[in-house]
Formats: structure tokens, C-alpha cells, sequence
């Protein structure tokens, strides 16, 4: 996008609803103030098995495959069962925080995990893309937990924080933040008021 000085900003687009209500949880019941959100889409009926059906009737919420719980304060609103939460919850300047899946790298290596520098390259060095010590011999004389090594990198609940909103389109329930979120395209995200 544009901003009015000429500005280039990266955005990234994201359909933000519509959500319903799909259950709502009271401190005399569950013990503790949440409601359940699902967002509305086209699903296949048979990819909803009976019970999640059920549950989504009571509701009104029929179509509803993705479902996130989600805490209330004191002075959030008094959401019933049913009740629709659109994209106009948002305005633009507003700061917003992304929870998603980032994407899956597989099994990666210490450079790429965790960006270590590596060896020398050249001048008879046989130690290029290594790891380095990972501990001592004599004390403690196993590896500590927690030491970064090569592994499985990525598809980990990661949150971008402090993204700004540029606009917000009603009509379509598509949020425009700037800036990238985590996960592939088409992937689920959470979004959020900034918590900092």
C-alpha cells in the first residue's frame, strides 16, 4: 500500500470473520469467563463430525471448522450464544498482536536454526557448518538441556506483536495489517487487541 505521503508499506491481508459465539462459558458454570468463537466458512457437512454439529447448532454457528476460546475481563461486553464479532471491532492506526503455526522448515541444521556463525571457509579449516563444544568432559560431563543443536525447525505457535492496522473493510470482513504474519498462505491466525 500507499500511505498519503507516498510512502510503500507492506501489508497483508487477512478475513477476519464473520466469528459467532459458539459458547459461552460463566464463572457459576465452568468456573471462569470465556467465550468460544468460530469463524464462519464454507465446510463440507461431512467434514464436521455429529458432535461438533450438535454443538455448533445450539449456536447458530453451522460451518464453523476453526474454534478458538478466548478469556473475558471485566468491561469486555456481555457476549450471548449466537452473537456475531466482525472486523469493525478494529479501526485503522489500532495495534494488533498475530497468533499462528509458522511454517515448517523440517530438520534443519545449526546455521539455519539458530544462525550461528560457522568455521572459517578456507585456509585448511575442516570445520565449517559444526556445532562447536556442547559441553565438558569432566564436569558435568553430560550436555545441559536446553543446548541449541540442529532439530526440527518451525510449525511452533509463534505471536508477532504491535502490528498496525491501515484499514479495516466491513463490507468484507478483511482486516489489512502491516507488515507479515506467521504461517503459510491461507493459514489461521488469531488477532487481538495489543496486550503491550
Amino acid at each position: 500500500m500507499f500511505r498519503p505521503d507516498g510512502q510503500a508499506v507492506p501489508v497483508t491481508l487477512l478475513k477476519a470473520g464473520p466469528c459467532t459465539v459458539v459458547q459461552r462459558k460463566t464463572p457459576t458454570t465452568d468456573g471462569y469467563d470465556a467465550m468460544q468463537l468460530g469463524l464462519v466458512e464454507f465446510v463440507k457437512p461431512q467434514r464436521i463430525n455429529k458432535p461438533a454439529t450438535g454443538h455448533l447448532k445450539k449456536a447458530g454457528a453451522e460451518g464453523s471448522k476453526f474454534l478458538r476460546e478466548f478469556h473475558l475481563e471485566t468491561g469486555d461486553g456481555d457476549f450471548k450464544l449466537g452473537d456475531k464479532v466482525l472486523v469493525d471491532q478494529f479501526k485503522p492506526k489500532d495495534k494488533v498482536d498475530v497468533i499462528g503455526v509458522s511454517k515448517g522448515r523440517g530438520f534443519a541444521g545449526l546455521v539455519k536454526r539458530h544462525h550461528f556463525r560457522g568455521g572459517e571457509g578456507t585456509h585448511g579449516s575442516m570445520f565449517h557448518r559444526a556445532p562447536g563444544s556442547i559441553g565438558a568432559s569432566s564436569y558435568p560431563s553430560r550436555v545441559v538441556p536446553g543446548m541449541r543443536m540442529a532439530g526440527h525447525m518451525g510449525d511452533a505457535r509463534v505471536t508477532v506483536r504491535n502490528l498496525e492496522v491501515m484499514e479495516v473493510d466491513t463490507e468484507d470482513n478483511v482486516l489489512v495489517v502491516k507488515g507479515a504474519v506467521p504461517g503459510p498462505n491461507g493459514g489461521y491466525v488469531v488477532v487481538r487487541r495489543s496486550k503491550r
